[in-house]
């Protein structure tokens, strides 16, 4: 099997750094991964510019569902136009209509917006009720990549539906594995075409209890870790 890249998900600039330093071969840079990931700030973005590896930026400017109203459309605009700024490779979009179809509308305004820009079309897709539909869609958009976890709650779980979007995409697009992929959980995926996977390769760290206690953060948050990055990337070679 050829090289698998490894995608790492990080928050903060520390997360950043582990990533790198661990071997990821690509940073999707976020704020708020406990939501899920949100858009992260422009000084985090800038602080990406020098990584030495592609590093795609999370266009979601709330928590919640994916169903943007015209002040989120506006917010997300100036966002891609911030990650372009910031010289960095590519940005994650994602959009849905109320039935939880693809937003093939507002996705080609942000695509438009992103223009020359990579792109990673997100999880949003594994609400979708027709993946089969939403992958063709998707192709036609002019994706690079669908994260997804096979529409179910980790990749692992997902595995079978994995394989037959992967069988579908073929050359024309990226399946990219997410959620719950660790060395322990890579063996339920091995016997798919991987080609990339993406990961947090987070450890769980105790905030001190005032923290916690005036509400300036959760009792736990989850970092990167730069050991946990290099295991992952050492499982995916072995495979």
């Amino acid at each position: 099997m050829a090289d698998i890249l490894l995608e790492v998900c990080v928050e903060d600039a520390a997360g950043l750094g582990a990533a790198l330093r661990g071997g990821a071969g690509r940073i999707e840079l976020c704020s708020a991964l406990g939501l899920g990931g949100l858009t992260p700030s422009p000084g985090l973005m800038q602080a990406a510019q020098n990584a030495g590896r592609p590093v795609m930026v999370m266009i979601r400017p709330r928590a919640g569902d994916f169903i943007w109203s015209s002040e989120d459309l506006r917010q997300m605009r100036g966002d891609i136009a911030a990650a372009r700024a910031a010289g960095l490779a590519g940005v994650v979009l994602g959009a849905s209509r109320p039935d939880g179809r693809l937003d093939e509308w507002l996705l080609s305004t942000l695509i438009a917006e992103a223009e020359g820009m990579d792109l990673t079309l997100h999880r949003c897709f594994d609400l979708t009720p027709d993946k089969s539909a939403a992958l063709e869609t998707a192709v036609q958009l002019g994706f690079s990549r669908i994260l997804t976890s096979g529409g179910a709650k980790t990749a692992w779980e997902g595995a079978e539906t994995l394989a037959r979007l992967m069988q579908q995409a073929g050359p024309r697009i990226t399946i990219l594995p997410g959620s719950g992929i660790s060395p322990a959980t890579l063996p339920a995926l091995a016997h798919l075409p991987l080609r990339e996977v993406h990961a947090s390769c987070s450890m769980a760290e105790r905030a001190a209890e005032a923290i916690a206690a005036f509400g300036f953060g959760p009792a736990e948050r989850r970092v990167t870790s730069e050991s946990a990055v290099r295991a992952l990337v050492s499982a995916l070679a072995g495979l």
